[in-house]
């Protein structure tokens, strides 16, 4: 990680820490991205398969994908180009494999885009706002809190990882709730993905929406079984 990382403006890490905290009203909570049916279907039993299946989802799934989104919006919202943003927007909206991935995007992303005009305004996410209700499509979070880090100057080094970490995290909380996994085990399985985190983040700052893809098949699979899922805790 670049020192550059280390210059940000204490209020502009406070910001950062506040729109990824579970606090942040975005109902993040809610949601497992499907691991609620790989519990249930044993592919996930243990702190040790919990990790692995988010490292998949981090190195080859939608955790890789969101990371690329990202640091697409975050460099086009630093050079004012607003209809590559438009681009962005509108593929990381159409990039949902199953109806449970749209909703929890949609949803998570509604909330904190408004959330965020709210509390912390800003003229390019009023901009963001207003032409994607032109065009009825809904936001992406990475796309949202993309925009908003590169305004508040956050480097890209810092602020990518930070936004992966908070995804996970949210993931891992699910994890314990459903295998289920003590606190301790929760935060051994977090430091255990700090690697996938760093690994992800660095090659998704150079990458671009044609590096888009992905290789975690069995995600998409548990989303799509979770749609018929008996009993559930969780939206997705």
């Amino acid at each position: 990680m670049s020192d550059a990382a280390f210059l940000v403006r204490p209020q502009a890490l406070l910001r950062l820490q506040s729109w990824l905290s579970p606090t942040f009203p975005n109902g993040a909570y809610s949601y497992s991205h499907g691991l609620e049916w790989a519990v249930e279907a044993g592919q996930v039993d243990s702190r040790g398969g919990l990790v692995d299946w988010l490292e998949a989802d981090l190195c080859y799934g939608s955790g890789r994908n969101e990371a690329i989104f990202f640091g697409e919006a975050y460099r086009n919202a630093l050079d004012h180009e607003q209809a590559r943003l438009t681009q962005v927007a509108e593929v990381a909206a159409a990039s949902r494999g199953t109806a449970e991935f749209a909703l929890e995007s949609a949803q998570q992303a509604t909330a904190c885009l408004s959330t965020l005009r709210k509390v912390w305004p800003d003229n390019l996410l009023d901009w963001l706002s207003d032409t994607l209700f032109g065009l009825q499509m809904p936001p992406a979070q990475a796309i949202v809190v993309g925009i908003r880090a590169a305004r508040e100057g956050i480097p890209l080094s810092l602020a990518l990882p930070t936004f992966l970490h908070g995804y996970v995290a949210n993931l891992v909380n699910a994890g314990v709730r459903l295998i289920p996994l003590g606190q301790t085990d929760g935060q051994l399985a977090i430091a255990e993905l700090e690697q996938a985190i760093l690994l992800a983040s660095g090659k998704a700052c150079d990458a671009t929406i044609d590096d888009l893809g992905s290789a975690a098949v069995m995600t998409d699979f548990a989303s799509i079984s979770h749609e018929t899922q008996y009993t559930r805790l969780f939206r997705s």
